[in-house]
């Protein structure tokens, strides 16, 4: 009996989940009911999959609006009245268009009028397909209206938004929150009433008994509509289902394209690949994933025609298949790739493929996908409110000051102390969170179908330009829509870029250099020396300071080494305790033997017993636990998150302790296994996945091995990597370039190098206007190089303010003039009036002003480089107040082995996380006076007493400790130095000014802080 139900889907409108309507539908007595959410249908494929559990028959509909103002109701009558309502709402959504206040005609969808809505349109005639919503609040005016004649046309319109007066209130705070205003000039047209909860169904019939023929009509529009989407374990796959047009020739395709990449691929054969690529092909065919494949192929050749590089990664880079099509470029029979991890007879899903794109490149494929294929869009997702951001929103909704929601927001309050407000503010916090704010777009996924994406729902338009669908990857699966991942990664145009750089400047060499010769570059030694060394700043995936921790503790020097550290470092193995157990492991023979569980050696002898892969979840809870193939697939899916709370999930976890305790393991090591595998939540990698970024990782280390310069030139180039900027400029220089400020006639936008010179690029700048870098570059390339201060006037259009900015960072060198100078004669030439927009007929005679002589302190550059790029070119050292006491430095770090050590480094990067016990300490990277890089941990106690205050140079007093060979420093005491007085300012009153924009800029420290350090 109820037609207009609505859920947070409405979004800043409704107040509680799908599941949560259908559990107050079972409550109430209702068996059949239809969600109509407004403009929006995310809940509709959960609803439906949801609602036999509840005993409930679900219809689907949409709440058409304009703003908060009701237009109709559309009810689905089948799938395709359905697919009508998405197709008529998704063209309003797409274009921005006002909805119309009366409904087009839908063939297989029926049209309900709220009530107000006939009498302020004054509707008279209604097709049949049309009626007419009364809800109880309306039976008051019905017996006064004309409607009443209209007797076949009334149905019950009871709209359910709300629950309880809590719902209410919450409805109250997401409408003040959407209109960006205070909760008590909040106009009440723009909320809902208190009157649109749910009644059991005895006390719905009592109120419309006097008008039994309401009912009577309810009953039969809701007898003659039905939905369905199969959720079944046997449904099928709703992606495209042939890529030629036909199955038997998609088959026909992957033989033929699978015999001619074993040519390429394996050109001189190897054992047991043509049994390993008959089974895969077997199993493909078998479970109707041929097109998948193909499409991913189509998408990969594309690429390779247009000149991308491209990575493909995921579980299928586990398939022979994928390598053979080249959508991977990891050999499945080198690695030994669990081949039912990638696919297996239990599996619903095909194989998931990542495929990572230059961030260049990935509109131009994404382009391509839209225009190739014609079902099409990408995935969407749903931003929720987080805590932050909820007492921020309501902070302002309840009038708070701007100090109190930041205080608030930190969570360090004491709720005993707090005002009556900022309680509210934290109650009713608790009932907006996580709920859905608006619809995004997924990182990558994009869905290609055999039907129209609008049969399973409608699709938003983001500012991205693609239709994107309401619904999230977690029900796009279940209903068997699955995603091609198309992801951006500014690794591969750091390769793509570097080799352009060294085509220019070194063309002889480009010709050597075949950069997918990965084999060649794993046997490389010089390659495989950078990663034993942890000399690895700038490469793909292995330049964090964790990561270059991980790979000097195991001593890594292969590419086996290396895919196992890619998935090592992963939070899941991490918090399990055992990426310390498998560094003991490496590291001490014997261990392994005495430690590992023989169960769990035999499946995993190559990680020495211990999980490191997704895979091995499959295995152990296959070989460990007896489940089968399925089963422990539910297990590996679970471990991701989105399936954890899944009642499967749960099935599955009690019957692998089950089966453990029937095979008589003691529970001691069958709940150690269970953590082992719970406490990979999602973060542990595939094992196929770890190759293919071993593989990314091995060709920017070859890159770096042999092309240090131009390679670091393509890193800053394309946004840097783990650190800031300033640090792959300091790399490059201690690889060897001299480094040099933006150049008017040597840069340009982005930097360029030439030989061993880096000039830094004019984009560097902060405030230099992009418009302004664009006309001084364009000007350059058609009129030649600038000669002095006054040509460059005469040609380039540009303000006071811009033009001070180039003379400051001495992008007029070449002119040999003081840059003081420079500015006198700036100002002097440039009058406040408007430029020409066009070049001058004749050259300008210029007045030859006489300016004193002016001086530069040797200081000023690094000063104004500090402002105008954020870091100097000079070492910071060369800024300090007070010279080092000492020139320790990391070479020295073995020397004080175990032993304390007075040392001054450069702040390159800091950890901030929390102990087991919840206690804050800090991991540090910092850069000492040669420019090495040396690391220190401040342990809670430590850490309670000092902390970073942001860029600078630290003193550290500290214990020098070994872990596995890695040094590092314990900290004792801690203290930041401060800088020299910026000479610009030096004899003005505000000399001593702290330029906290410019973070290196004359910190003071607190006097309070100073310690006594030991020389």
């Amino acid at each position: 009996m109820y037609l207009n139900c609505h859920t947070y889907y409405s979004l800043r409108y409704g107040t509680f989940s799908e599941t949560e309507l259908l559990d107050l539908a079972q409550r109430n007595g209702v068996t059949k009911l239809v969600l109509t959410d407004i403009n929006n249908t995310s809940a509709g494929l959960n609803f439906v999959r949801k609602a036999p559990e509840y005993d409930v028959t679900p219809l689907l509909g949409i709440d058409f609006r304009n703003g908060v103002d009701p237009c109709f109701i559309g009810i689905a009558k089948n799938n395709e009245g359905y697919l009508e309502l998405n197709n008529f709402l998704s063209e309003h959504l797409h274009k921005e268009r006002k909805l119309p206040t009366i409904a087009p005609k839908f063939s297989n969808a029926y049209v309900v009028y709220p009530f107000e809505q006939v009498l302020r349109n004054e509707m008279y005639s209604f097709s049949d397909q049309e009626f007419i919503g009364i809800s109880i609040a309306d039976l008051r005016r019905l017996p006064f209206s004309r409607l009443l004649r209209l007797k076949d046309k009334l149905v019950v319109q009871q709209p359910v938004t709300f629950r309880h007066k809590n719902d209410f209130n919450t409805h109250r705070l997401l409408r003040a929150i959407d209109n960006n205003v205070l909760l008590s000039k909040l106009d009440k047209s723009e909320e809902g009433s208190e009157e649109e909860k749910m009644y059991s169904i005895e006390n719905l019939a009592a109120a419309f008994a006097e008008y039994p023929f309401i009912l009577e009509n309810t009953d039969g529009l809701l007898k003659s509509c039905s939905i369905h989407f199969d959720f079944s374990k046997d449904r099928k796959p709703q992606n495209l289902q042939t890529y030629t047009g036909s199955k038997e020739e998609d088959e026909k395709m992957i033989d033929r394209l699978c015999q001619e990449g074993l040519s390429y691929r394996y050109p001189d054969g190897g054992e047991g690949i043509t049994e390993r690529l008959n089974k895969e092909l077997g199993l493909i065919k078998g479970m109707g994933f041929v097109s998948y494949f193909l499409i991913n192929w189509d998408i990969v050749t594309e690429a390779r025609r247009q000149g991308m590089y491209y990575v493909g990664r995921g579980s299928g880079a586990n398939s022979i298949v994928a390598y053979l099509l080249r959508i991977t470029d990891v050999d499945p029979m080198e690695l030994d790739l669990y081949f039912e991890r990638f696919i297996n007879l239990y599996r619903a899903n095909p194989p998931d493929f990542d495929i990572d794109f230059s961030h260049h490149d990935r509109p131009k494929i994404t382009e391509y996908i839209f225009e190739r294929f014609e079902n099409v869009a990408l995935l969407g997702t749903y931003v929720t409110f987080k805590e932050r951001g909820v007492i921020r929103e309501l902070g302002k909704v309840f009038g708070l000051p701007k100090d109190e929601i930041e205080f608030l927001s930190e969570g360090r309050y004491n709720v005993s102390q707090l005002d009556e407000v900022s309680r509210l503010v934290l109650k009713y916090g608790r009932l907006i969170m996580d709920m859905p704010n608006y619809l995004s777009i997924h990182a990558g996924g994009i869905l290609i179908s055999q039907k129209p994406l609008h049969y399973f729902s409608a699709t938003h338009l983001p500012p991205k330009g693609y239709p994107t669908t309401q619904f999230d990857m977690v029900i796009s699966e279940d209903v068997g829509l699955y995603k091609f991942d198309i992801l951006g990664q500014r690794g591969l145009a750091k390769i793509k870029e570097a080799l352009q750089i060294i085509e220019y400047n070194r063309p002889d060499a480009l010709k050597a250099i075949d950069i997918h010769d990965v084999k060649r570059f794993k046997k490389d030694p010089k390659i495989n020396g950078l990663i034993k060394t942890a000399q690895c700043m700038g490469c793909f995936y292995v330049e964090s300071p964790a990561m270059r921790m991980l790979l000097k503790k195991l001593e890594v020097d292969n590419y086996l080494g290396l895919v196992a550290a890619s998935s090592i470092i992963r939070p899941g193995v991490a918090k399990s305790g055992m990426m310390r157990e498998y560094i003991l492991r490496h590291r001490e023979e014997g261990r392994t033997q005495e430690n590992a569980h023989p169960v769990m050696l035999d499946i995993m002898p190559d990680t020495y017993g211990v999980m490191v892969y997704q895979e091995d979840v499959i295995k152990v809870a296959h070989h460990f636990a007896d489940l089968d193939l399925g089963e422990a697939d539910v297990l590996r899916r679970g471990m991701s998150g989105k399936f954890r709370s899944r009642e499967e999930f749960e099935k599955v976890r009690l019957k692998f302790i089950d089966n453990c305790r029937k095979k008589g393991e003691p529970d001691s090591i069958i709940f150690e296994v269970w953590e082992q595998i719970a406490s990979f939540a999602g973060y542990a990698f595939a094992k196929g996945h770890s190759a293919s970024y071993a593989v990314e990782s091995y060709q920017t280390l070859f890159l770096r091995a042999y092309y240090p310069l131009e390679y670091m030139v393509a890193v800053l180039n394309n946004g840097g990597g783990f650190y800031r900027t300033e640090f792959y400029v300091h790399e490059a220089r201690m690889l060897g370039a001299s480094i040099h400020p933006p150049c008017l006639n040597s840069s340009n936008y982005s930097n360029v190098i030439y030989g061993k010179s880096i000039f830094l690029g004019l984009g560097c700048l902060r405030d230099l206007e992009t418009r302004v870098a664009e006309r001084i570059l364009k000007e350059r390339m058609l009129s030649g190089k600038f000669i002095s201060l006054e040509d460059f006037l005469d040609r380039v259009v540009i303000s006071i303010e811009q033009i001070s900015i180039l003379i400051r960072i001495d992008a007029f060198r070449f002119t040999g003039t003081n840059k003081h100078q420079l500015l006198w004669k700036a100002h002097l030439f440039l009058n406040k009036g408007a430029k020409l927009e066009h070049p001058k007929l004749f050259p300008a005679v210029h007045q030859n002003f006489q300016i004193p002589q002016l001086h530069t302190h040797n200081l000023e550059d690094a000063f104004a480089q500090l402002e105008l790029l954020g870091f100097c070119l000079c070492s910071p050292f060369k800024l300090l107040a007070k010279p080092p006491k000492n020139n320790r430095c990391a070479k020295d770090l073995e020397r004080f082995l175990n032993h304390r050590i007075d040392i001054y480094g450069y702040l390159v990067t800091v950890k901030n996380t929390k102990t087991h016990t919840g206690k804050r300490m800090y991991f540090a990277t910092l850069v000492d006076q040669e420019g090495t890089v040396f690391d220190t941990v401040l342990f809670p106690p430590v850490a309670a007493k000092y902390y970073f205050r942001g860029k600078g140079i630290y003193r550290f007093y500290g214990k020098v400790v070994s872990e596995f060979g890695f040094l590092s420093i314990e900290v004792i005491k801690m203290e930041k130095q401060d800088y020299v007085q910026d000479p610009r300012y030096a004899d003005m009153k505000t000399s001593t000014k702290i330029f906290s924009n410019n973070a290196l800029l004359l910190s003071k420290t607190n006097p309070s802080d100073k310690l006594q350090l030991e020389d």
